[in-house]
């Protein structure tokens, strides 16, 4: 399996699953004891989630840009 099929689970993960388990991922790194494998591929699943956050963030954002933008709009007319 690579790393890209394991972490595939995550482009159906919501901003507060994600946000969830990196924050796991997080606490298990620096607990430390892991091999250099695993700490690898736990690290990378990290930068997966965090860049799913991140979209999930910029989705947000970009919504209440148009809404703001369309109340705006609202208040000219």
């Amino acid at each position: 399996m690579t790393q890209t099929d394991a972490n595939a689970d995550i482009a159906e993960l919501g901003y507060e699953e994600a946000r969830a388990e990196l924050v796991d991922v997080v606490r298990i790194l620096e607990q430390g004891g892991l091999d250099l494998d695993a700490s690898l591929a736990l690290w990378e699943r990290g930068e997966a989630l965090a860049n799913r956050c991140e979209e999930h963030l910029a989705g947000a954002r970009r919504r209440v840009e148009v809404a703001l933008a369309a109340a705006e709009l609202e208040t000219r007319d």
